[in-house]
């Protein structure tokens, strides 16, 4: 059976290594087969340019606060809410303070794992 052959995998945040994105953002990254779970740090001022993805996003912020552009409307998302940022719609953020955010992605995020997201890593 398919099933059974298949293993439940345990992470801890802490044991997983931390991507230094550029001086004010870095990441932490647990993938699976059809999604992926991102800690993304960012340190107060930081900015995410705006870009879209294939990828459906939620968003929940753990600590802080983000400001986001999404299609030319501000959102403000604080510690304890959730956004959810369909398929290929534009968006960008703002730190407004230190913020760890937990990032879900469906799909995975192949520019993520083969280091091809220069929109992020310019910042």
């Amino acid at each position: 059976m398919a099933d059974t052959e298949r293993k439940a995998v345990h992470y801890r945040w802490d044991d997983i290594e931390l991507e230094q994105l550029s001086e004010s953002i870095s990441r932490r990254l647990v993938t699976a087969d059809r999604m992926m779970l991102a800690h993304v740090i960012l340190k107060a001022g930081s900015v995410v340019p705006a870009h879209s993805h294939e990828n459906e996003q939620i968003t929940y912020i753990l600590k802080g606060a983000l400001k986001f552009d999404i299609n030319g409307k501000e959102v403000i998302v604080r510690e304890g809410e959730v956004l959810h940022i369909p398929s290929n719609v534009m968006h960008g953020a703002e730190a407004l303070e230190d913020t760890l955010d937990l990032d879900v992605f469906s799909p995975i995020r192949q520019d993520w794992l083969d280091k091809t997201d220069d929109y992020l890593r310019s910042t």
